[in-house]
């Protein structure tokens, strides 16, 4: 009996979650179809004849923008800056990808989004071009200003500091694009056209979005299955100076890849007072003992929804041996399949992307780009099941546990404790005045596109 204690928890917890979720989005329907013409976990693809007419305005620019960072930070930079040019009434040059980071991914926006899509389900919002005209000398700055707009700028950054830069130049370069509009003080327009792209106009490739749906048709066929961001690689190690648990040798190696990208801003990092504040991801170990704490039992299917993690098998092998069924694409899909993806990290990070999305519990172990992004994602569709750990409370129990402090049921029953109400579930995102860095991230909780939103006006 005592053993079924923590599957009856998450059972009651998400069940409670679930139907209050339903309720409310059975309210919200119309304003959902409204917005995007279809349901929200619909394929919100128009076909061809129900293209919504063109918005005809007079064009105060060219907009032309370069995305950096990983996919899913990207795609929060695209939804951005799509709202911008609306807002200015720019014309809008497809967006570039970054192919300068530690990825080093030489993917096009037409390798990973469908482009004519993009372009065509948005057309009633902005004009959008797949490039400049041929006029433009990318040279000539007199005719093409560079520059980076200013992090979490709200609408009237962008009427009165760059709509006015229009009148010298004829185009404008944004040439870095992360986290440039604020996640709140935003017009409910604005913010739900932030949606729009995310959920509707950002549509993978069919060769990606079939490979995706693959994956999801081999897991379902197992049965129920978990998703598992499992943000254990080399690069978080190396940027977030987490080292807990590494060897010197190990710690040696991500601390000189630190250095060697000067984008990188923080060199010298104090990972053990990181890890205490709950800012470091949480280790393969860690993080099966957290499972089996939450109630998931050892024949759980989990899928682990990453890129090569830190050390290989042997750093997986402690939540395998928990774990037996943990499985990676690599192992669902035939090697020539996947082939045509590798040393693309975005496309691949895009087919975990669409698994994550559908699982039927998702995890994940760090909350960066793809954690938000997906449970934003989750909420949209109906706030399916997420469990967003506390990390800081969780290495507090798991070096209690380890020390032999606290027993395994006095741990297992507090991390339970500690999660109740961290099942992502209806609620409005929490606001730090003059803190945009530190107060719930829009894409991971768009409320005013959600069922909840009446709550939180």
């Amino acid at each position: 009996m005592a053993r079924s204690r923590p599957r009856v928890w998450l059972v009651a917890a998400c069940a409670a979650v679930l139907l209050w979720a339903s309720v409310a989005q059975l309210v919200a329907v119309g304003r959902l179809l409204l917005l995007f013409g279809v349901a929200g976990n619909a394929d919100p693809s128009p076909p061809p004849s129900a293209l919504p007419p063109p918005r005809i305005y007079k064009s105060n620019g060219y907009l032309k923008i370069s995305c950096n960072g990983g996919l899913n930070q990207m795609r929060s930079e695209i939804c951005d800056m799509v709202a911008v040019a609306r807002l200015l009434n720019l014309t809008m040059v497809v967006p570039e990808l970054d192919k300068r980071s530690f990825w080093a991914d030489q993917s096009n926006f037409g390798d990973i989004f469908d482009v004519r899509h993009f372009i065509d389900s948005l057309r009633d919002e902005v004009h959008i071009i797949k490039q400049l005209p041929e006029r433009f000398d990318t040279r000539d700055s007199d005719i093409i200003l560079q520059m980076p707009p200013v992090s979490w700028s709200d609408e009237k950054y962008y009427l009165h500091q760059i709509l006015p830069l229009f009148s010298k130049h004829s185009a404008i370069h944004f040439n870095k694009t992360d986290a440039r509009l604020a996640n709140n003080g935003i017009s409910t327009e604005l913010q739900l056209l932030r949606c729009r792209v995310n959920f509707q106009a950002l549509k993978f490739t069919p060769q990606i979005e079939g490979l995706g749906n693959k994956l999801v048709h081999e897991l379902r066929a197992k049965g129920s299955f978990v998703a598992l961001h499992l943000r254990y690689e080399m690069d978080m190690l190396a940027f977030s100076g987490c080292n807990h648990g590494l060897s010197p040798e190990e710690a040696e190696e991500l601390k000189k890849m630190r250095y060697a990208y000067p984008w990188w801003r923080d060199k010298e990092i104090d990972s053990q007072a990181k890890r205490s504040q709950g800012l470091c991801p949480l280790t393969p170990e860690e993080t099966s003992l957290v499972l089996k704490a939450l109630g998931f039992q050892k024949d759980a299917l989990i899928y682990i929804a990453a890129g090569e993690i830190y050390g290989g098998d042997r750093r997986l092998e402690p939540l395998r041996a928990a774990f037996p069924k943990l499985v990676r694409k690599e192992m669902l899909l035939d090697s020539d399949v996947l082939r045509q993806f590798q040393n693309h990290s975005s496309q691949m990070a895009a087919l975990d992307f669409i698994v994550s999305t559908a699982s039927d519990v998702f995890i994940p172990t760090f909350d960066g780009n793809m954690a938000k992004l997906v449970e934003g994602h989750r909420r949209f569709l109906g706030f399916w099941r997420s469990v967003v750990l506390d990390r800081r409370k969780l290495v507090e129990l798991l070096d209690l546990y380890t020390n032999k402090t606290i027993s395994w049921d006095n741990f297992a029953s507090s991390v339970r404790e500690a999660h109740k109400s961290r099942v992502a579930q209806p609620s409005c995102r929490r606001k730090l005045e003059n803190r945009p860095k530190e107060e719930d991230y829009f894409y991971a909780n768009p409320h005013e596109c959600l069922a909840n939103s009446s709550l939180c006006s």
